[in-house]
């Protein structure tokens, strides 16, 4: 690569990278907060204690259900720059924005230059991946240490240095760190990957994924493991658990209890086919609970998980994606596209094809598992958004690229699947869909053109027309989802759930009160659930006493409850829903706590100024 298409490369990079960064930035304070881990954010600044367990609350007894890892981030984030919900989500968006230009290093480690771009490009503007680093979860961070792991494996598989994919194994690990099973999507990929791409006999293949193997288990339960080295009574109780255990919260809780389906936190909204849900802007899609599990689910036409946030990108990723990568698996580096020759002779060839096998066994084990997933949200699909963006990165320069009727064939089929496409996700011929047809339109008639010249023209325009075509099929296939990506940052679309907030005006006048009458209380209040005063831990950062932990579980026993307002350490309840007669099991509000609260206490709510009765709840030494 000559010295001008290398300051090509960079320049391109660059901007790339500016436009996630701006994507992800954007209008950042608009989206809505996360009540639940900026609670554990507050609390976890109090102490080294809290810092490390996660916990939820700044009396140190409960802790999020997660490793704290991505909320040390932003603990760090708000101590430097100030608590606000701007820094709450910067690690997130950065995060977001660092994976586009790590993506592009491993697809170019072992693939080409172009395709390392186009896949970057993918990554920057894909809405769902957007989106998710605009909020304040932790999967943006999960997804961009795996595609950190991506590119360590890939230098591995191309200098045959051990240290480097042991250094992939320990991002991956990381990765679990952050959000557990679901950074397992990725594993199996990269595991090929490794395995397949390192140079050498079997035997030491073998022996470098087992060190590997062993590096990664160390990390992924470095965490875990800590906790255990402190006496059970130092350890906050994991919300979701069974027992208090963080194993538990992690394995049952997140793990096996979420990819069954059972209930964990309330109801779950079901997708009711044939009702007419309003989906005119992005905050009514995201309202829609998202299509049952099926084989077309991630092609849904609407919901939080539409073909407009993932399933077009996906749908062109699988069309162009899988023939270029069985190409390469069947003919080697030859069948890959255009690439810059001296690099190309340097990427070793086994390599390249480990990065095809790794790529389609990560993309298929995502669209295999979220496909089945009976509990979804959309953030979850962060496991295997890099893979889709690399292979529509490598499958829309392959078809690009001169080669003959196969790659024309494969590149109009394409263009004619995102025109129709569109048009159903648009819901008519809107501007965006005028946009796609006449970049597709131009795509296909320039490649067509390539076979008609003649030899001698062909070889003077090859490359001109060639990258003519690529940047137009990508205008076709990118401008839905830059356009999805506009409207939800001028609507302030996120995807973090809202536990624990309260109406506004309920939690100022709560907050209000409870300053003007709790006097030397130790607990703020005590709280029906773990989750319900989110947002008051927030602004009033007081430790609460918690009642019930998930599915009602009781926390803190009736003559627990009884000692403590006897020594005057609690003296309100905040009850946010009543017990009806007909009740689900686990409900917080039915709880044997609960009930003694509505049966021994004073009902203060009106006295403080809320709107409804039955919320806010004097106790007195009287009612021990």
């Amino acid at each position: 690569m000559g010295t001008g298409a290398r300051q090509r490369k960079w320049v391109i990079l660059a901007l790339l990278t500016a436009a996630a960064l701006l994507l992800r930035l954007l209008d950042l304070s608009k989206v809505a907060p996360d009540p639940f881990y900026d609670a554990a954010v507050r609390s976890m600044g109090l102490s080294w204690h809290n810092f490390f367990f996660g916990a939820f609350e700044p009396g140190g007894s409960v802790s999020i259900d997660k490793p704290p890892v991505d909320l040390w981030l932003q603990v760090a984030s708000v101590k430097v720059f100030g608590f606000s919900s701007t820094t709450l989500r910067l690690p997130q968006a950065l995060a977001g924005t660092a994976a586009v230009p790590l993506l592009f290093t491993a697809v170019e480690e072992l693939w080409s230059t172009s395709a390392g771009l186009a896949a970057a490009a993918a990554l920057a503007v894909l809405p769902i991946e957007v989106i998710t680093a605009r909020s304040d979860t932790m999967d943006a961070v999960m997804m961009a240490l795996s595609v950190l792991a991506l590119v360590l494996i890939a230098r591995a598989c191309s200098s045959g240095r051990t240290r480097w994919l042991l250094a992939g194994a320990a991002a991956l690990g990381l990765a679990f760190d952050v959000k557990l099973l679901e950074s397992l999507v990725a594993l199996p990929g990269l595991a090929l990957i490794g395995y397949l791409g390192l140079p050498g006999t079997r035997r030491r293949r073998l022996m470098q994924s087992g060190a590997a193997a062993a590096v990664y288990v160390a990390v992924a339960l470095s965490w875990l493991t800590a906790t255990l080295l402190f006496p059970a009574g130092e350890r906050p109780w994991a919300i979701g658990s069974t027992n208090g255990s963080a194993w538990n919260a992690a394995f049952v809780f997140n793990g096996t209890d979420r990819i069954s389906g059972k209930p964990v936190e309330g109801q779950f909204p079901v997708f009711q086919r044939g009702q007419r849900y309003p989906q005119a802007t992005q905050a009514q899609r995201d309202r829609i609970p998202i299509v049952p599990p099926s084989p077309t689910r991630l092609l849904a036409r609407i919901g939080p998980l539409s073909g407009q946030r993932l399933g077009l990108m996906l749908l062109i990723a699988i069309v162009l994606g899988a023939p270029a990568l069985a190409l390469s698996l069947y003919r080697g580096a030859g069948s890959g596209g255009a690439a810059s020759p001296p690099r190309q002779a340097r990427r070793p060839e086994r390599a390249r094809r480990a990065l095809a096998a790794g790529l389609a066994v990560w993309a298929l084990t995502g669209v295999v598992i979220f496909s089945a997933m009976a509990r979804l949200h959309p953030r979850y699909v962060e496991g295997f958004t890099p893979a889709v963006a690399a292979l529509l990165g490598i499958g829309i320069v392959w078809a690009a690229a001169p080669g003959g009727r196969a790659r024309l064939l494969a590149l109009i089929a394409a263009l004619a699947a995102t025109v129709f496409y569109v048009q159903r996700l648009e819901y008519g011929f809107t501007l965006v869909w005028w946009i796609t047809l006449a970049a597709a339109l131009c795509a296909a008639a320039l490649a067509a053109g390539r076979l008609a010249v003649s030899s001698a023209a062909a070889g003077r325009l090859q490359e001109p027309r060639a990258a003519a075509t690529l940047v137009l099929a990508i205008a076709a296939v990118f401008s839905l989802p830059l356009a999805v990506d506009v409207r939800a940052i001028n609507e302030g679309i996120g995807d973090a759930g809202h536990v624990g907030a309260l109406p506004r005006q309920e939690q100022l006048k709560l907050s209000a009160y409870l300053r003007a009458h709790q006097g030397a209380a130790r607990y703020e209040l005590a709280a029906q659930s773990a989750t319900e005063i989110g947002s008051l831990i927030v602004q009033d950062v007081r430790p609460v006493l918690v009642l019930t932990t998930y599915n009602g579980r009781v926390f803190t026993s009736v003559p627990r409850l009884r000692r403590l307002i006897a020594e005057d350490a609690v003296r309100y309840a905040v009850l946010d829903s009543s017990c009806p007669r007909r009740h689900l099991p686990g409900d917080a509000a039915c709880s044997i706590p609960a009930r003694w609260v509505r049966a021994n206490a004073l009902d203060v709510s009106r006295l403080a100024g809320l709107e409804h009765t039955g919320v806010l709840w004097l106790l007195s030494k009287r009612t021990t």
